[in-house]
């Protein structure tokens, strides 16, 4: 048994070496997304929850409600 060549033991190394080179050039750095360029006046529609009594409060104001909650939102924030 002691006549047979013994495997280097820097195949395994080299493998991993190798491996892990492969791995860092193939693997992608998470980027964060790129801001958007928003358009004044653009809007975006989200999903919000309100109560039932300021949903009605806007709502009894008749059409364009939705302006009225963002007005008062927009005034909220101080702009």
């Amino acid at each position: 048994m002691s006549d047979q060549p013994r495997r280097p033991r820097t195949l395994n190394d080299a493998r991993s070496e190798a491996e892990a080179a492969f791995k860092r050039a193939t693997t992608k750095v998470a980027e964060a997304p790129p801001k958007k360029n928003v358009a004044p006046g653009v809007k975006e529609q989200v999903t919000l929850r309100l109560d039932q009594d300021v949903l009605e409060h806007f709502q009894a104001g008749g059409p364009g409600w939705q302006d009225r909650i963002n007005e008062a939102l927009r005034k909220a924030a101080g702009k």
